[in-house]
């Protein structure tokens, strides 16, 4: 219970009101070392609940800080993102818990008229959600002054080593106060991010809730051997189950994404894209859509799908799997969320060979077969369906040809 981590009554008060009861791991390990003031490196998959383990402790003593700033709200607290929709999602987070507090924040990212932020800002803010990009061009316009940050978050530090944006961070960090309260968060710990936390925490407490390259337990996995050509045939041919009631499919390209949308709605399975290519407003338009199930179907590369947080998602499908291992255990983690069970399918080439060996050493677990579809690949691969559990071979049969009906399959893990 939350009550046990001394949460404050307006916060309290505010997760009963999005439902919350329990805190996860991450949470009930996390909120009491921030809430007496440590620095912190938490490592921990997406959908743990990470986002309210940072936010809480922040909320609860920005709350209780008496700050004399003459009626006008400073910035005093920075979490820094690497993607628009993340930061949005974040945003969200903290003026949900925050309801009762009165206290106020603000996101800003990049792709969209800085007009509306800027307006924002000059209205006085204390928690202020940013991307890299946006937040150092506010900075150089001197509408963005974080000399009185007390709290600083990096968020998705390996996503943010991966899009180049470590020196845009190094130079914001330059601009924060050095003493302060800093929180880095990152699904899994390459040494680039290593170096950097040593250089930015002191004495952090390091909370590793699952181990950095695990994936969530309750998600199912399966691999489709089948060639590049029948990939779409094979997405088809999964889609038109109508047991699959929302799926996120993951392209590696922005080109292959758009190309995806196309050839399904030529199936008459209708589809949206979300990719670095699409305008903010497409781009939120079609993961609000997706949110609120009027879409069935979002394709998305790996940098777009940061931030989206669906409730219920039952299937990640990797039509293209990630050339870098660590990025299947972030796609698979769109679905599995808030306990509940879900499905990851991935299609492999016998190019994507090697890809699919390093994801199985990576995760350090076998991943089921498919091999009763209508385009099965007869390359020789190193392991076979014979291999694997063979309940979950049929588990995986009994879903797909119809025998087995999603509730019953899904499955709530508390």
């Amino acid at each position: 219970m939350f009550e046990k981590l001394n949460i404050i009554e307006p916060i309290r008060k505010a997760l009963v009101t999005e439902g919350y009861t329990t805190p996860t791991d991450i949470q009930a390990q996390v909120i009491p070392p921030l809430l007496e003031g440590k620095d912190l490196i938490g490592c921990a998959q997406t959908g743990t609940g990470k986002t309210a383990a940072f936010a809480i402790p922040i909320l609860q003593t920005l709350y209780g800080e008496k700050v004399d700033t003459k009626g006008h709200k400073i910035i005093r607290s920075l979490i820094l993102t690497p993607t628009r929709e993340l930061a949005v999602q974040i945003g969200e987070s903290f003026t949900a818990y925050g309801r009762y507090t009165g206290l106020k924040n603000l996101v800003i990212y990049g792709g969209v008229s800085q007009h509306q932020q800027t307006a924002g800002l000059k209205q006085g803010v204390d928690i202020l959600v940013a991307t890299p990009g946006r937040l150092l061009d506010l900075i150089d316009q001197k509408f963005v002054n974080l000399s009185h940050v007390r709290f600083f978050v990096l968020d998705e530090a390996d996503r943010m080593l991966d899009m180049g944006f470590i020196v845009d961070v190094k130079k914001i960090i330059t601009h924060l106060p050095e003493i302060r309260q800093t929180m880095l968060f990152s699904a899994t710990m390459p040494l680039a991010i290593s170096k950097l936390a040593s250089s930015i925490l002191t004495d952090p407490v390091t909370i590793a809730v699952t181990p950095i390259s695990s994936t969530v337990d309750i998600i199912e996995q399966a691999v489709y051997f089948v060639g590049k050509k029948n990939k779409i045939n094979l997405l088809i041919h999964l889609l038109k189950n109508q047991s699959i009631a929302s799926a996120l499919v993951f392209s590696r390209t922005k080109h292959g994404a758009d190309k995806i949308i196309r050839d399904l709605g030529r199936a008459g399975i209708p589809a949206q894209a979300i990719h670095g290519n699409k305008s903010q407003g497409a781009r939120q338009l079609a993961l609000n859509n997706f949110k609120a199930k009027k879409t069935r179907i979002l394709v998305a590369t790996d940098i777009a799908a940061r931030g989206i947080d669906v409730d219920e998602l039952s299937h990640v499908i990797n039509y293209d799997l990630p050339n870098i291992s660590e990025t299947y255990v972030h796609r698979i983690g769109r679905t599995g969320r808030a306990g509940l069970g879900g499905i990851a399918l991935s299609f492999c080439d016998v190019d994507e060979k090697p890809f699919l060996e390093d994801i199985i050493k990576l995760i350090s677990k076998p991943i089921p077969v498919i091999d009763d579809h209508p385009f099965v690949d007869d390359h020789p691969f190193p392991f076979s369906a014979s291999d694997e559990p063979g309940a979950n071979k049929v588990a995986f049969r009994q879903f797909h040809t119809g025998k087995v009906r999603p509730n019953k399959y899904f499955r709530r893990s508390r």
